[in-house]
C-alpha cells in the first residue's frame, strides 16, 4: 500500500503541505477528503491553518490506497473505512510502527547490530515462530494488532 510512499517522521502534528508530500495527494484534494470522509478532522489553529496527526497520516494514506490502488469510489470508501471502524487506523499505525523497525534494522551495518562480518547469521525464518494455520476469514483489526505487537516483541 505504502511502498512507494515517505516514512512518517515522528512527529506530533504535520500541515497540509507535509501531509501531502508524507501521502502523495496534493493540498487541494485533501481539503476535499476532509469534507468527503468525517473521520478525516485536523486541528484547526490560527487562521485555519491545519495541522494533522499522525493517525490522520495513515488514514488520508489509506483513503488514497482505497481510491487509487484499490478503485474504489469515494462513497465505497467511505463505507468501507465504516466497516473497518476505528480500530483500523491503530492497526495500521502499528503496522507503520513495524515497517519503520524493520527498515532500519536492515540499514544497520552487521558490526553495528554486533554481528561480524564472516559470522553466518541464522535465517530471519528461523527465529519467528511458526506461523498459525490460516484460518477461514480475514483477520479482526485486535488480532492483527496483537500479532503485529508480537512480532515487534520478537524484533526488540
Amino acid at each position: 500500500m505504502e511502498n512507494n510512499l515517505p516514512a512518517i517522521p515522528p512527529k506530533r502534528y504535520f500541515t497540509i503541505g507535509e501531509v501531502s508530500e508524507l501521502c502523495g495527494v496534493k493540498p487541494h484534494v485533501l481539503r476535499y477528503w476532509e469534507q468527503e470522509f468525517a473521520q478525516l478532522r485536523p486541528v484547526k489553529r490560527r487562521g485555519n491553518r491545519r495541522y494533522y496527526q499522525r493517525h490522520e497520516v495513515l488514514l488520508v494514506r489509506r483513503i488514497r490506497d482505497l481510491l487509487y490502488e484499490q478503485g474504489f469510489t469515494i462513497s465505497g470508501a467511505r463505507n468501507r473505512l465504516a466497516e473497518l471502524g476505528p480500530g483500523a487506523i491503530r492497526a495500521l499505525e502499528d503496522e507503520q510502527d513495524l515497517d519503520e523497525a524493520l527498515a532500519e534494522a536492515a540499514a544497520l551495518p552487521l558490526a553495528a547490530a554486533g554481528a561480524e562480518p564472516d559470522e553466518a547469521l541464522p535465517s530471519p525464518s528461523a527465529l519467528l515462530p511458526p506461523l498459525p494455520e490460516p484460518s477461514d476469514g480475514p483477520l479482526t483489526p485486535q488480532q492483527l494488532r496483537a500479532e503485529l505487537l508480537a512480532i515487534r516483541a520478537l524484533l526488540a
